[in-house]
């Protein structure tokens, strides 16, 4: 017979609601989950945060929703965990039962194939592709960032389209699932390298990469690689982006070309200050609040 649980949802100020999760948990819960009681209302608080970044976690009205197997005393558990939480009683809360779903199913379903354009397709491992003409990127993003859908992935497609040549050879710094080195292979590189300090999303971008038969290599070198490319993108976050452009713009050869995603429009002015040592930077492309930035190395000067 199919398995079910209980889940209990309760909502609680700030301050108790990691408390009263830690308590959820030693008291048996299978999995506690916490968010912002005001979601989709006037009242929401979005939370932002990168490394380097400073942020404030937590909601004024936090949800805090756990499971527990179906034969579990609900009363007893909240009254000790309010307790232990700090609050003053029991709050007030809503139990349901949840039934046994097929989540790796249920999670397939949220990936569609995506068109990139005319020519260029991402398809998930399960799907069919839809225009069997295309160039069709077979995708399983398995642990690893980078299915197609984001913006910030979608920036750097169309940017490897417009700049991507047969013989060029291309850096992929924060690789993730692979999807922008892939792309690169087929558009024509021949000398591919993508890197990532994630080990799931160099063996991702290992098993993509064969799944499309494409030459292309995934390790986990960056901190100790060498070499200079014609083509190098970076779709990772502001700070690291900033703190690692020494280190990519080194890897552009003269005369190569940067694209820099994972910024958002704000702070488009911040990195082009931050790269303007090495390569001079402009906006290429902006999606959703997102920005792609792109640049050329410049080519020293011959003495005469």
């Amino acid at each position: 017979m199919p398995m079910s649980w209980l889940a209990i949802t309760l909502d609680t100020a700030c301050r108790h609601a990691e408390p009263l999760a830690d308590a959820l948990l030693g008291a048996g819960a299978l999995s506690v989950n916490i968010e912002d009681a005001d979601a989709g209302t006037p009242d929401e608080t979005p939370q932002f945060g990168e490394p380097g970044s400073a942020a404030t976690p937590g909601w004024a009205r936090s949800r805090v929703t756990a499971l527990f197997n179906p034969d579990t005393d609900v009363d007893a558990v909240l009254e000790d965990c309010a307790v232990t939480a700090g609050l003053a009683g029991v709050p007030d809360h809503v139990l349901e039962r949840v039934e046994e779903r097929n989540w790796v199913q249920l999670t397939q379903a949220q990936f569609e194939p995506i068109r990139v354009s005319d020519r260029l397709w991402i398809v998930p491992s399960w799907h069919t592709a839809p225009d069997p003409d295309a160039m069709v990127l077979t995708l399983d993003p398995g642990m690893a960032f980078g299915t197609g859908s984001h913006p910030t992935t979608r920036l750097c497609l169309e940017w490897l389209e417009r700049n991507v040549t047969p013989g060029v050879s291309l850096l992929d710094y924060g690789c993730g699932s692979g999807i922008l080195g892939i792309a690169a292979a087929r558009l024509g590189a021949t000398d591919v390298l993508g890197v990532d300090i994630d080990p799931q999303a160099v063996s991702a971008a290992r098993d993509n990469a064969e799944r499309n038969g494409v030459k292309a290599r995934f390790d986990d070198s960056a901190r100790r690689m060498d070499g200079q490319f014609d083509r190098v993108v970076a779709n990772i976050l502001s700070n690291p982006l900033k703190a690692l452009a020494p280190a990519i713009c080194a890897h552009v050869r003269p005369g190569g070309r940067l694209a820099l995603s994972g910024i958002l429009a704000a702070q488009a002015e911040e990195l082009i200050a931050a790269y303007a040592p090495w390569i001079q930077l402009a906006v290429a492309d902006t999606r959703e609040g997102w920005v792609c930035l792109a640049g050329e190395k410049a080519t020293p000067d011959l003495p005469a």
